[in-house]
């Protein structure tokens, strides 16, 4: 009969330790912290999927576009086609410069300030493309990195509290057997765990993203200053 108790027992602790029932034995405090963290670690996923897609898009964009761009065709037809209403940013980085560019075309062949300010205020224009498009590419990399920091000390948030209370617990029914004391324990470092598993791909990817994000930047720029030496060199042929 004491063999059948202690085996029952025995079954119920290991129930207890399952994660499911880890969840439901810890403290409201706790499940809260785990339950952010969950959120957070799916929230992470989504970001990093959406980033990745993004990224794979844009460049192959860039590249179609490059193509058409290098070619020895129309700049205006291509600017009519894609320039006008870009659906990637190297095509709106054109756009801006093409379109600073009609402007000062638009004036007096002749005058000195509207052929030397060319470069400058087309240049000028891309560079406030390629930041915003930059800051559009860039959004959601601060919730990336603040889960990469900051997760595993709210999980040792949720840590320490469960401690607490294991500790509570065991002052109140003066028994220190594994039985008491273990689910505490273990409903604590799950919460350290699960704080981990949030913070880590958040901090790879932050990183892979970041240096994709900043190697499309450099392509961005490039091309603006590519763009921008051919356009000095038409305004030159006006004056």
């Amino acid at each position: 009969m004491g063999e059948s108790v202690s085996a029952s027992n025995l079954g119920q602790v290991a129930h207890d330790l399952s994660l499911w029932g880890l969840f439901l034995q810890a403290d409201w405090v706790v499940k809260l912290v785990m339950l952010g963290l969950l959120l957070a670690s799916i929230w992470v996923w989504a970001i990093v999927f959406e980033k990745l897609t993004t990224l794979r898009r844009i460049n192959r964009a860039a590249d179609v576009f490059e193509d058409r761009f290098w070619s020895g065709g129309s700049l205006d037809t291509l600017h009519q086609q894609e320039g006008e209403r870009p659906t990637h940013p190297l095509a709106a980085v054109f756009g801006a410069g093409m379109r600073e560019w009609e402007r000062s075309a638009a004036r007096p062949a002749g005058s000195e300030v509207s052929v030397a300010g060319v470069q400058m205020r087309a240049e000028r224009a891309m560079n406030i493309a390629i930041q915003r498009e930059m800051d559009r590419l860039e959004r959601w990399m601060v919730f990336l990195a603040s889960v990469g920091s900051v997760g595993p000390f709210v999980g040792l948030f949720g840590t320490v509290w469960g401690i607490m209370n294991s500790f509570a617990a065991i002052a109140g029914m003066n028994n220190t057997n594994l039985a008491v004391v273990a689910p505490g324990i273990a409903e604590a470092l799950f919460a350290t765990a699960i704080g981990l598993v949030a913070a880590i791909p958040a901090v790879l990817a932050y990183n892979k993203v970041s240096t994709d994000l900043a190697r499309f930047a450099a392509r961005l720029e490039g091309f603006a200053a590519e763009f921008g030496a051919i356009l000095s060199r038409q305004a030159d042929e006006r004056a």
